[in-house]
C-alpha cells in the first residue's frame, strides 16, 4: 500500500513538472539583453515605488502560495544580506491577491529588502512572467543580463560568481 502511495505521488510530480516546465513563453516577455520597462507599484506600506535607477538589480516576481517560491526565499535574504552593501537590491514583486497572507509571509520570513505587491499581475504580465518564481538580474545601465526561472539556490557558488560579475560590471553569460 506505501509502495502504491509513494509510486502515484511521483507520478503526479512528474506529470506537473513537465506541464510546468512545458508552458510556452509567453509572447510579450522581457529577454536578457532587453532594456528595463520601469513600473510603479505599491511597497507593503501602500508607497509606490519604482526600480531603482543606475543600480544593479535582482527582480524576483514570485508569491506566498508557490512552494519553489517559499524554498528559495531563505538564501535568496543570504544573498541580500551579503551584497546589499557591495550594491545589489534586491526587490520581490508578489503577485499574491491577499495583502494579509503577503504581510504575514514578509513578518515570518524577516525579508530584508523591498518587497512590492504587484496584486492584479499586471507587472508580471508586463514582464511575461507566468511560472513562478522568476527572476532578471539587472546591471546599472538598465539592461537585463540574465532571465532566471524556477527556484534558484542564492548562496551556490555559480550564482555568486554571477552576481559578483555583475556587480563588478561584466555581461553576464550561462548564469544558472
Amino acid at each position: 500500500m506505501l509502495i502504491r502511495g509513494l509510486f502515484i505521488a511521483a507520478l503526479i510530480a512528474l506529470v506537473g513538472g513537465v506541464a510546468w516546465f512545458g508552458l510556452p513563453d509567453s509572447p510579450s516577455k522581457a529577454s536578457e539583453g532587453d532594456m528595463v520597462q520601469n513600473f510603479t507599484l505599491p511597497d507593503l506600506q501602500g508607497k509606490m515605488q519604482q526600480l531603482p535607477k543606475d543600480k544593479y538589480i535582482l527582480l524576483n516576481f514570485w508569491a506566498t502560495w508557490c512552494p519553489p517560491c517559499r524554498q528559495e526565499m531563505p538564501s535568496m535574504v543570504s544573498l541580500s544580506e551579503k551584497y546589499k552593501s557591495k550594491g545589489l537590491n534586491v526587490i520581490a514583486v508578489s503577485v499574491d491577491r491577499d495583502a494579509d497572507a503577503l504581510a504575514g509571509f514578509v513578518k515570518e520570513y524577516g525579508l530584508p529588502f523591498t518587497v512590492l505587491h504587484d496584486q492584479d499581475s499586471a507587472i508580471s504580465t508586463k514582464f511575461g512572467v507566468f511560472r513562478y518564481p522568476e527572476t532578471f538580474l539587472i546591471d546599472k545601465h538598465g539592461k537585463i543580463q540574465a532571465h532566471l526561472v524556477g527556484a534558484v539556490e542564492w548562496m551556490s557558488k555559480p550564482i555568486q560568481q554571477g552576481i559578483e560579475d555583475l556587480l563588478a560590471g561584466k555581461d553576464l553569460v550561462n548564469v544558472k
